[in-house]
């Protein structure tokens, strides 16, 4: 249940602004970021850039103790930064590319910024990616970094792609196929092979503890487990297969759920978070960990249309994902609010039911969570940062410096 001096904390702190508007609780963000530390026990974490998309929150994780390094959604991304961050003491953070990239422009881009070429992996998971390099650069381009990603998803039928649990990412997922490749990258001029990387989908994005579904969370922990177990013997035989043929500069794995079983796997250098610093609803649903809310958004209530309904201005902010109930926004402050089955989030109002809108009045303020980390910054242009009671800066989001990376 939330606290709710918070709600009064919040409203105190943003009261000479306008809602609709956003707020990072930087007290909330640093406690989640030393959990992380905590969780990853030596390991560094690689900070994934999608659940942030604000520079100012980007910078300021890289700066603390156990952080090191970027994981970009896209490379026009990954280039803005390496662009920003230069002459500055980030100037050497490297920045890994999580998706493959076919953006020509970019490449472009990419093969004439030594200090970019530098810093910048992208992400390959086949020949084709190579191919497409080659197509926008010419078969003489300088060398670029690459990262093999291995599907670590989890087949329990032998191996067999009719039982596939996790995401639909890489074809690599033998040790044997992830040689082929990392043979394939290091005989072409033009490529370094650099690092490999891989997302335990099924584990780090599905949370083991569903409220009010026992059995549900019985069974996730059990296919967790199993899975974790087989990833841990085929990741390392498929690192010791690549090492066959190439020097890794790194090994990537996990996401902010699958930390502490991504450790046990040896053949991992590195894991990847970055939802864990934002609390999103998504993490609710955990036995490891509980991270704080630290990024939350208020609408103002401009309607009432009777006494235990309150009908907020905007408001549907839809997480991607499955189309579901669990991808809505939840209300937050005060406590005791729902949406309305029948409407949900709405384009331009989103009504609440509750006991607890018997006391709002046209004017209010309903904090709310949205389920994803990220996604809230492409609903707004700035986040208001506060510590305590007191707003202490105003910084943009990705689009607020007029960035849209897809």
């Amino acid at each position: 249940m939330p606290d709710e001096t918070l709600r009064a904390r919040l409203d105190a702190a943003t009261k000479q602004l306008e809602a609709p508007l956003a707020v990072v609780d930087l007290d909330a963000f640093d406690r989640n970021a030393d959990d992380l530390v905590r969780r990853a026990a030596g390991r560094p974490i690689r900070v994934a850039s999608k659940s942030a998309r604000v520079r100012h929150l980007l910078e300021r994780v890289l700066r603390r103790d156990g952080f090191a390094g970027v994981m970009a959604y896209s490379l026009p991304e990954a280039l803005w930064l390496a662009r920003h961050w230069a002459g500055t003491d980030l100037a050497r953070v490297d920045i890994l590319v999580a998706y493959p990239t076919v953006d020509h422009t970019a490449l472009r881009a990419l093969a004439t910024d030594d200090h970019a070429r530098g810093l910048v992996t992208i992400m390959v998971d086949s020949v084709a990616h190579l191919d497409l390099v080659d197509a926008a650069l010419g078969s003489d381009h300088p060398d670029i970094r690459v990262c093999l990603e291995l599907d670590v998803s989890w087949r329990p039928l032998l191996g067999s792609d009719i039982a596939h649990i996790g995401t639909r990412r890489s074809p690599v997922f033998l040790p044997g196929q992830a040689r082929t490749l990392a043979t394939e990258v290091r005989d072409r001029a033009g490529f370094r092979l650099v690092g490999l990387m891989g997302y335990e989908g099924q584990i780090a994005g599905l949370g083991d503890h569903p409220s009010g579904k026992p059995l549900m969370g019985a069974v996730l922990r059990w296919m967790q487990g199993h899975s974790a177990q087989e990833l841990a013997v085929r990741r390392t035989a498929a690192v010791e297969e690549i090492k066959k043929v190439a020097d890794l500069e790194f090994v990537n794995g996990g996401g902010t759920g699958s930390i502490e079983t991504t450790g046990l796997d040896h053949s991992v250098t590195e894991v990847a978070a970055g939802s864990g610093l934002i609390g999103p609803t998504l993490f609710d649903n955990y036995q490891r960990f509980s991270p704080s809310p630290a990024v939350l958004f208020a609408l103002p209530v401009v309607r009432k249309p009777r006494k235990k309904t309150a009908t907020l201005f905007s408001g549907g902010y839809i997480a991607s994902g499955p189309a579901g109930k669990d991808r809505s926004p939840t209300p937050y402050l005060p406590a005791g609010l729902s949406l309305v089955g029948t409407e949900g989030a709405g384009e331009v109002q989103t009504p609440v039911n509750g006991r607890a809108a018997r006391d709002l009045r046209v004017g209010d303020r309903v904090w709310l969570r949205h389920t994803k980390a990220g996604e809230l910054a492409e609903r707004f242009t700035e986040y208001h940062v506060l510590t305590g009671d007191r707003v202490i800066a105003t910084v943009p989001t990705y689009r607020g410096e007029g960035q849209c990376f897809g």
